[in-house]
């Protein structure tokens, strides 16, 4: 294909790896900025292309974190996550597992029982009025510890919403080993949430085996290091475990040092499932759409090598059968008729 993108932006599409604070566009930053002026966070949506350039995964973090010091009331997360929902309308996105860090805006002051209701009337909304239904990740934030493992782990399972389907960890992943989570990730596992940590991304493969030996992972959140390990790709292929890919991001955070050197061919060539997502796609300067153009590079695919990328979210989703069915079957349709035409 000369130009991807009108078929990319016509494909249905399924999203695994995005997070809730980092999907806010700069036009919603730049709303909760105005909101909260004692921020540092600039409200003009231009000036925040400068404020999201990274030097290294450690200034996306702090960045990242004065963006989730926008977010101190109900009224916030609902705006929030309504207008994410209306972002992935736009791009074909029909169903997400949306990751939320419950524990950041509960330290805050948002109640807790306020925090679930507002995702929830979100979700609920974006369904009806929008065609995008919404699943939760609870994840916890690494880096603040065993606290807010703990934290996270209550409001998981405790106050568990309608939507939540799964449990994580993210943050940074130098100085915070996985093997400390591991009571956490058994208590929400027995609770029926998916385990689905970060690992990998700027640790070695080893991080990965910790987070499948201890952590119970069913998908890997970037998993970037795996083709450090040739038995643990054969592991991730054989036992047929998704990597949640994030090329773009991955340059953003120095994580991988250029795109052309992005492993997620050796991934695919080593038999891997592997979905391909935004992760904070604002911060980033991306969006689905355009990861789908990068990686359909990188791998070298045609429309129908792209709308089986789309079929492979869908699988490695925690969406029923019957949804699973409806979206594949969806995608498959589009295709024929775009090629027909």
């Amino acid at each position: 294909m000369t130009d991807p993108h009108p078929f990319i932006s016509g494909l249905p599409k399924a999203e695994l790896h995005v997070h809730h604070v980092g999907s806010a566009s700069p036009r919603i930053v730049s709303e909760l900025a105005a909101r909260h002026p004692d921020s540092k966070v600039p409200t003009d949506p231009e000036a925040l292309v400068d404020y999201f350039s990274f030097t290294d995964f450690a200034h996306f973090i702090e960045v990242y974190l004065s963006v989730v010091d926008l977010i101190r009331t109900p009224e916030d997360v609902r705006l929030l996550t309504f207008e994410v929902a209306r972002d992935m309308a736009r791009q074909n996105i029909r169903y997400a597992e949306l990751t939320c860090t419950p524990f950041s805006s509960t330290r805050r002051g948002i109640p807790e029982q306020g925090f679930m209701e507002a995702i929830e009337d979100a979700r609920k909304s974006a369904e009806a009025e929008l065609g995008v239904v919404l699943r939760w990740c609870f994840d916890i934030p690494g880096e603040a510890g065993l606290e807010a493992a703990e934290e996270t782990t209550r409001l998981a399972v405790d106050l568990r919403p309608e939507g939540l389907v799964s449990f994580g960890l993210g943050g940074p992943e130098i100085g915070v080993p996985r093997p400390q989570f591991k009571p956490y990730f058994d208590r929400a596992i027995a609770a029926g949430l998916r385990s689905v940590p970060h690992a990998g991304e700027t640790t070695g493969p080893g991080t990965v085996w910790d987070a499948l030996n201890e952590l119970g992972a069913e998908r890997i959140g970037h998993g970037t290091s795996s083709v450090q390990d040739p038995e643990l790709l054969a592991h991730l292929a054989r036992h047929r475990i998704p990597l949640e890919v994030c090329p773009t991001s991955n340059i953003a955070t120095r994580a991988v040092a250029d795109l052309d050197e992005h492993p997620i061919k050796a991934m695919v060539d080593a038999g891997v499932l592997v979905t391909v997502n935004s992760d904070d796609p604002p911060m980033f300067g991306t969006d689905l759409n355009q990861e789908y153009a990068v990686a359909g590079r990188l791998l070298g695919l045609d429309e129908r090598g792209l709308a089986d990328l789309a079929k492979n979210a869908v699988e490695a989703s925690f969406l029923d059968p019957a949804g699973k069915k409806r979206l594949t079957e969806e995608i498959d349709t589009y295709t024929a008729q775009w090629l027909a035409s």
